[in-house]
């Protein structure tokens, strides 16, 4: 693991959409973790971690 993963998965953590966007930018995978963010801050850590670790 890099240290750009793990900073990355620390700012998942605290805001999850943010680490989406400083690796994939404005694609489907930072809108979805958006949208479940939105839903319920667990749910969107959960995908942000799933999504940065793959």
């Amino acid at each position: 693991m890099s240290t750009a993963t793990l900073v990355e998965i620390i700012l998942a953590i605290i805001l999850p959409p943010l680490g989406v966007f400083l690796r994939f930018g404005c694609q489907v995978e930072f809108w979805i973790c958006l949208v479940l963010t939105f839903l319920g801050y667990i749910p969107g850590i959960i995908y942000a971690i799933f999504v940065l670790t793959k």
